[in-house]
This record gives C-alpha cells, structure tokens and sequence, in this order.
C-alpha cells in the first residue's frame, strides 16, 4: 500500500491489550500464564465476558486500526443493537489482521483441537496465501492472536504460534472466546466491513484503491448451540450488513464492484447459514464464499464524487435466524 503509513498492528493491539488486562476484572475476563509462558485472556469459557470485552476484542483483531463501537439503528427494528466498524486503513485492518485465516491444529487432552487464529499475529506469521496479495508484514518483538475457541491451544500450538511469529512465547497473549458467547457474537458481528474487504479481492479489484470503509451488522442474540451461534453471526452480516467503501480507480470499476458484492448474489443465498451448513453436512468449504458479505453496499468514487448502492436487507430471514 503506498500511501500508507508504516505501522506496527501488533504494537497497536499491544497497548489495547494492556487496558484489557488491566480492566480484566469489570469486563469479567480471565488472565492466566499457559504452560509455555503465554498470556491466555479467557473471554467467554470459564470467564463470562460481555459485550463491552467484545467491543475491545474486536478493535484489537483489527491492530488497533479501527474502530468499533455499538449503536441503536432503525434499520432492524427487532434487532435495534448495531455493531459499526470504521477504518482509514481497512486493508491493513481487515485483511491483514482480522480475518480469521489461520487454521490451527493440534492435539489437546487426547482429542483433536482445531481453531481460526485472527488478530495482528497473523502480519508476523504470514503463513496464508492471502499474504502473497498484500503489501504489508509486521515486525513486532510481541504478538496478539484471538482465536474462536471454548478453551486455549495445547502447548504445541502456541510453540508453532511463537516459533511462526518470530517471538518468545512470554511475548505473545492468546484470546480465546468460544462462537456462543457475547464475546464470540460481539467480535464475529464485527467483521461486516472485513468481510466485504475480502470478497472485493475475491472479486479482483485492486486493494490498493480501497481507501476507507464503514460497516454496520446488527448485534445477534448468542446461542449455547455451536451452530446455530455461528449461522447467527454470519446471518447478521448476510441478511442485514451494510458497508460503504471509499476508493480510487475509474467510476465504471466502483459499479462493477458494487454490482457483484451483495450476498444476494450467491448461489447460496435465501436460507438461514445454521441450514446451509447443515445441508453439507458441516463442510465449510462446500458453500458458495460468495455468500459471505453485506446484504448492502455502496461504493463510492473519490476521484468522481459518484456512489454506487447494490443489495437490499432482508429482515424475515434475519428473523428467521435470530428468533
């Protein structure tokens, strides 16, 4: 990215982490030191959490380049609670370091364990395709990674964590916050603008001319079943997100971005995702990945002042998800 300043995501969510730990005990987490020397933040397992500690986690996914805060919105009336995530950096935000792309497994108590790693480790490790495409490493001596997950990686996990990211184990904090949990439906909601920022290099366009960005999704309800929590969150983006973007290029390639960004282009489209997923019988990667994004978009052309809208909202399905 060459207009963008060079920043330390991982320095970023260091200092946010710090207040995190320090307020641990009002935003009802759990710190501890796990067997390697971690710091493990218990944000929704034996320690409650709440939606207060997502906001906070969700900022810290993002490297301390965005802003997340939660607002009353008209448009979900039922669900009148909504997450608004803002970036001037969103390529380095979103896909950087809060995309959940790091797949990592292990073994834990005898049992398989397996977990989507997000959060600013992801710059130092860069161990996904994903980073072939984007102009930015980090180079950090501490790192921060959040994991959806009821409990902390094994030991072995959090070496090749460490070993990956280039830092002593004492130097790296894991926050784990299982999908049921406020926590887990606080930080998950509040990826409506990364998951555009995804599908648009699905898509092709050039990240480059992405400049800003604002997404909004309506709070879900958690659920103590995996999957109906995990339909929820994706469903309050697919039926109910809306997101703008901000970028450079010819006025004709914003319309053509627009066009093709709202979930209601998928294939996929029109039913809860608790029942898509169970329809493939859990195979994640059997469902379209066009279905992942905003139901609504505008795209708007700095260098024409011309704005772009594509998608609409559907509030019976979000209904038929969260009730």
């Amino acid at each position: 990215m060459t207009n963008v300043p060079a920043v330390s995501v991982n320095e970023r969510a260091a200092k946010l982490v710090a207040q995190l730990v320090a307020d641990a005990a009002q935003l009802r987490l759990g710190i501890s030191r796990g067997e390697r020397g971690e710091t493990l933040i218990d944000s929704g397992s034996r320690s409650l959490g709440g939606i207060a500690a997502g906001l906070r986690i969700a900022a810290i996914c993002m490297g301390g380049l965005g802003d997340v805060t939660l607002a009353p919105s008209s448009a979900t009336p039922r669900w009148p609670w909504t997450l608004v995530v803002r970036s001037s950096n969103p390529v380095i935000a979103c896909l950087a370091s809060q995309y959940a792309g790091w797949r990592l497994t292990g073994e834990r108590a005898g049992k398989p364990f397996f977990a989507l790693g997000s959060g600013p480790a992801r710059a130092l490790a860069r161990r996904e395709p994903l980073f072939e495409h984007l102009n930015y490493a980090d180079s950090a001596a501490h790192a921060t990674l959040v994991i959806e997950s009821g409990g902390p990686p094994p030991a072995s996990v959090v070496a090749k964590v460490a070993a990956d990211c280039r830092v002593s184990p004492n130097d790296l904090t894991i926050i784990f916050a299982p999908t049921q949990s406020l926590v887990g439906s606080t930080q998950i909601v509040a990826r409506a603008l990364e998951v555009a920022l995804h599908k648009t290099h699905e898509l092709g366009y050039p990240l480059e001319r992405v400049v800003d960005g604002v997404g909004a999704a309506p709070l879900c309800p958690p659920h103590p079943d995996f999957v109906t929590a995990m339909g929820r969150t994706n469903d309050a983006i697919i039926f109910a997100g809306r997101v703008q973007l901000y970028v450079t290029g010819p006025a004709d390639d914003a319309r053509a971005l627009a066009s093709k960004l709202p979930s209601k282009a998928s294939r996929d489209y029109g039913r809860p995702f608790a029942q898509i997923f169970k329809e493939v019988k859990g195979d994640f990667y059997a469902i379209d990945p066009m279905l992942f994004s905003p139901a609504k978009v505008i795209v708007t052309a700095l260098e024409t002042g011309d704005s772009f809208h594509a998608g609409e909202m559907d509030l019976d399905l979000l209904d038929a998800s969260f009730a």
